[in-house]
């Protein structure tokens, strides 16, 4: 079974979807993040958050795109129930937009599971106009010989409602609330699908079931209101990373295997391509996308320039489940969930609880809000992973205090303004919404390492390569001078204006 298509479909249907900009280069790069980074999660792969997302609408600079990847590790043929939405998480997206690493603004997704076929083995049936009962057919229990014009597989899937839905045994749809103030104490709530079905893209099961996907996984982007479209379904896996060799004790594949370590110059510095090996291809996560105009997030709600202040904002991922679950105690009934939400995980930067967060600590993390950050600031301030680096490596690696990689913890040039209050220490993806997308024919993997504005960690793209990308900062290349080994952007240097690193 293929990899669940496009995105590369869906993730073209997010690009398609949200980014709204019909495709994505395929461009062969690493993307990775968190897959099973933390000890509470790898036992609630439902609620694992993968990949976080958010960058500028390549096709509308006026609007922001944020997707949020969960359930790592999909294996595309596995059926009969393929991967659903967990019905019982709450899937949000949070927004900060006054540097304090509160959210002002959320967007939660409730999903609901409909069995449409109960007595079929399989969530996902169809073939051709339908296949009818033969003429030799067996008879029933009863007896009987069911006639030539019973329908015995319906016909291939070719929508998600009406009589092209009749083989979605298993249909997912769901909720999209808009929250405006923190969670603790919204002021407001907009249902924004409120009256209107929405459903989730399935997955690809195969060509006889689903012999047009890309066409069916497009009928998941849904305008809500407002200038906002949402998507949400089973992706193609973004994430790229030599799984085996980073885990073996960071033992970057070299040149002996013909393949160049994420830390070497060369061929590993092409802007288009990544050599090393890709431990997740051929798998699928869950994703779910939204578009919404920059002036809906932005505290002064307008679009405003990168070199103002206001133009940066910080973004996260939640999931999160009730505090008490009661499973049924007669079969056929459903689980009942009660009292408060509890967050699961979150994400901001990609990698950040996997490898600069110890395994004690983890699971903590994962529950804590961004504010209250400062109790793991010495894990960012001096990072394990540089000293293996140094170690494992001989890379020369700037001293504690790694002021260095502030820019990842705080709003502080070269993303956000100069000027700009720089917050608490927060692990937050920051995105300065006043920098235009970079045109697909000039993105670069490196981001903004080699002067490519739009790129990570200047919010993150479905092309930029956060593992060499985060490897290179963590390794010390922010900090300049000697230690900027790589040198993909000749023109960065520490403190410099603004104007230079972002073009603004």
């Amino acid at each position: 079974m293929p990899k669940n298509l496009p995105l590369r479909i869906a993730l073209t249907v997010l690009a398609l979807a949200l980014v709204l900009c019909g495709t994505l280069p395929d461009w062969n790069v690493s993307r990775a993040a968190n897959h099973r980074e933390a000890p509470l999660t790898a036992l609630d792969p439902k609620a694992d958050i993968t990949d976080y997302y958010a960058f500028v609408s390549y096709d509308d600079p006026n609007k922001v795109t944020f997707i949020l990847s969960v359930d790592p590790l999909l294996e595309p043929a596995n059926g009969p129930n393929y991967f659903p939405f967990d019905p019982d998480i709450r899937y949000a997206i949070k927004i900060d937009n006054d540097n304090d690493a509160v959210e002002d603004i959320s967007f939660e997704f409730r999903f609901t599971t409909e069995i449409r076929l109960p007595g079929v083995f399989t969530g996902f049936v169809g073939a051709g106009n339908g296949i009818f009962a033969p003429a030799y057919a067996p008879k029933d229990l009863n007896g009987n010989k069911p006639p030539t014009s019973a329908i015995v597989v319906p016909p291939a899937i070719t929508s998600l409602d009406g009589p092209g839905s009749i083989g979605l045994g298993l249909r997912q749809s769901y909720s999209v609330t808009m929250v405006k103030g923190p969670s603790s104490r919204p002021s407001q709530r907009i249902e924004l699908t409120a009256g209107q079905p929405v459903y989730a893209a399935p997955s690809n099961v195969g060509p006889r079931t689903m012999p047009d996907y890309p066409a069916l996984a497009r009928q998941g982007i849904y305008n809500v209101g407002n200038g906002i479209r949402v998507f949400a379904g089973t992706t193609d896996d973004a994430f790229w990373i030599d799984l085996g060799a980073t885990f073996d004790s960071l033992n970057f594949r070299a040149t002996g295997f013909a393949l160049p370590g994420v830390l070497m110059d060369g061929q590993e510095a092409d802007d288009t391509r990544n050599f090393a090996s890709d431990s997740v291809s051929g798998y699928n996560v869950n994703s779910i996308a939204i578009g919404v105009p920059i002036s809906m997030v932005t505290r002064t709600g307008t679009k405003v320039a990168a070199t103002n202040p206001a133009a940066t904002i910080g973004t996260w991922g939640v999931t999160s489940r009730q505090r008490v679950r009661v499973l049924p105690g007669t079969p056929g009934r459903e689980t009942q969930n009660q009292g408060p939400w509890v967050q699961i995980q979150r994400m901001g930067n990609a990698l950040f609880n996997e490898v600069i967060i110890g395994t004690g600590s983890k699971d903590k993390f994962s529950m804590s809000e961004p504010k209250d950050d400062a109790q793991f600031a010495s894990f960012a301030l001096d990072p394990l992973l540089a000293r293996v680096l140094n170690a494992v490596y001989g890379i020369p690696v700037p001293d504690a205090p790694r002021t260095d990689l502030l820019p990842l913890v705080q709003y502080v040039p070269p993303i956000a303004a100069p000027g700009t209050t720089a917050g608490p220490v927060a692990d937050l993806l920051r995105l300065n919404t006043g920098v235009p997308p970079t045109a697909a024919s000039a993105r670069k993997r490196m981001g903004l390492l080699a002067g490519d504005a739009a790129g990570y960690p200047n919010g993150r793209r479905l092309s930029d390569d956060v593992t060499d990308i985060s490897a290179r900062a963590v390794a010390g290349i922010l900090a300049g001078g000697t230690f900027a080994a790589f040198p993909y952007n000749p023109n960065y240097a520490p403190n410099q204006p603004f104007g230079l690193v972002l073009g603004a």
